[in-house]
């Protein structure tokens, strides 16, 4: 199934500028005083540009040490804006090499997380190291928020030139990874004399498990980043004691219904559900091989950061946790915190404004699958023949592949484009249900938008999510016999939209709400960022040795 990779299209803003010399400098170094310190009354007073406030605020302290008995006794405001001071000065050194994994919506997930860290961290550099496709598709308009610290590299695609690709995305993926460490460094060289500045942190894209040894050899924290959830990072975890316990291919035959029990956290999940390349498929493809080693060197990592949020699947935290060096779940973007990166060229939202609340069904397999031809014949049937008002986005490509007429029949109650604004389509109150592919991204946007799903797995995580859907969390349903027939997409469709939807709805609000307080201030995403922040920004005494 690993032929469904391809190159996600997406346009991520960026725009760069430079530092303006000053006249005042920080202890030698080219950095700006008022860049280290800011602005403000306090830091007035600690440069002592009012010389009469600063004697006083000076007078004042050694009268207070005289008179309470101690040598040092400076306010707790004066002491922050020493540690404030400190900070930023060792901040200032800081680059941080983002090494990303250039297919699907990998580079796209790495890059909002950079962004996050960038807009956190204002004086740290981050270098993008992905193939130039990538970059452009991702770096193709200019930053609306006005960032200036991260910018991207290309890294060689490994595509031998004159090389035609068969389209199947393995061949893609089996190029870019021979040689990739070489073409990483060479990427990160011009990276280190553009800046001026080494690489203190590395962090990667989960897949790219060569990053463990690259940091090793730099000297410097690998903090890999896992885009999917955290039942997906268990299996491909616990990968070699899934295959004691349930053999390889011809051995799997007769039990794809036994359940993955001993694994905490994964009692709902069966052998069928499993990714391919774990104990079925080919296991020497160049996917399978990039997670197994994944799963084998995690532990070397510095900390692992997961794009989930650990109340979701709190057994399965708590067996990672217990594993792996420092786990960090980051909630993935809601609605309303991300702005769209594209505008609604195709009027999805003023056509949702005129259906009625909770009946439109949206569908959405992603940005490169797509059922088969039979399938979608299969999936227009149902439409036709319960009326339901829908939104489809479907690439050009398999539009082609709709019935004859059927655009024309249904052009009353149903709206088709190439693309849709999904984030914020999900949040529409006229959509009812999700008919998805059930990729991670796609389900979270969902209880983002309270909006039940109806599952139709293709490859990687999509069945261990479609089972979490609906055997843990119950708020959707998976399609009959994993594929679409007319019948089986007719008894879904009803059984969301005029049977149990209300009660779904009912149980995304609780996991709705659950992702919202771990994004409070002392929410558990909150403090994993923090924690991210500081573990690669922090000052590293041994950074020269990269």
């Amino acid at each position: 199934m690993w032929k469904h990779y391809f190159w996600i299209i997406s346009r991520v803003p960026f725009s760069s500028s430079s530092i303006k010399a000053k006249d005042f400098r920080l202890f030698g170094r080219e950095k700006l005083v008022n860049t280290v310190l800011g602005e403000g009354k306090r830091v007035d007073v600690f440069l002592w540009r009012n010389k009469k406030i600063s004697a006083g605020v000076l007078g004042f302290h050694i009268f207070s040490s005289q008179l309470f008995g101690q040598f040092v006794c400076l306010s707790s405001s004066f002491k922050q804006i020493l540690t404030n001071i400190f900070k930023n000065y060792a901040s200032m050194d800081q680059h941080i090499g983002v090494l990303a994994f250039p297919f699907t919506s990998h580079p796209q997930t790495l890059l909002g997380l950079v962004r996050r860290l960038a807009f956190a961290a204002p004086h740290t550099k981050f270098s993008f190291f992905s193939t130039a496709n990538s970059n452009a598709f991702l770096f193709s308009t200019q930053s609306a928020d006005g960032l200036n610290n991260v910018k991207p590299y290309d890294v060689a695609d490994g595509v031998p030139e004159g090389h035609v690709l068969s389209g199947n995305p393995e061949e893609a993926v089996g190029f870019f990874l021979k040689g990739a460490v070489g073409k990483f460094r060479q990427a990160m060289e011009v990276a280190v004399a553009d800046t001026a500045r080494k690489i203190s942190c590395l962090v990667t894209d989960a897949f790219l498990w060569f990053g463990a040894d690259m940091a090793e050899e730099m000297g410097v924290p690998w903090v890999p980043f896992w885009i999917a959830g955290l039942s997906a990072l268990s299996v491909h975890f616990h990968t070699d004691a899934i295959r004691q316990k349930i053999g390889l291919n011809g051995k799997v035959a007769g039990h794809e219904d036994q359940t993955l029990d001993f694994i905490p956290g994964l009692s709902a999940m069966r052998v069928r559900d499993l990714p391919e390349g774990i104990v079925s498929g080919d296991l020497d493809s160049a996917p399978s091989r990039m997670l197994h080693k994944m799963g084998l060197l995690l532990p070397r990592a510095t900390a692992v950061i997961a794009n989930s949020v650990e109340e979701l699947n709190p057994i399965v935290a708590t067996d990672l946790k217990s594993k792996l060096p420092k786990l960090l779940c980051l909630a993935p973007p809601t609605p309303s915190s991300q702005p769209a990166s594209n505008p609604d060229t195709s009027s999805c939202l003023s056509w949702l404004d005129k259906q009625k609340a909770k009946t439109v069904a949206y569908i959405s397999f992603g940005s490169i699958l797509s059922p088969s031809p039979d399938e979608l014949v299969a999936l227009t049937e149902a439409l036709e023949a319960t009326g339901v008002p829908f939104l489809w986005s479907i690439k050009d490509n398999a539009k082609k592949n709709l019935p004859k007429g059927f655009l024309e029949m249904t052009s009353g109650k149903g709206k088709v484009v190439p693309w849709a604004p999904q984030m914020q389509v999900l949040k529409h109150p006229s959509v009812g249900v999700h008919v998805t592919h059930s990729g991670w991204n796609s389900v979270m946007e969902s209880i983002a938008g309270e909006v039940p799903m109806i599952c139709r797995p293709f490859f990687a995580d999509n069945s261990l999510n479609c089972r979490a859907v609906e055997d843990v969390w119950g708020i959707g349903v998976g399609i009959e016999g994993g594929v679409f027939t007319k019948s089986g997409l007719v008894s879904a469709l009803e059984q969301v939209l005029l049977g149990e939807g209300k009660k779904m709805r009912e149980k995304i609000g609780v996991l709705k709400e659950l992702c919202r307080k771990a994004d409070d201030p002392n929410g558990s995403s909150s403090q994993n960022f923090s924690t991210l922040l500081e573990l690669v920004t922090k000052f590293q005494m041994d950074s020269s040795a990269n």
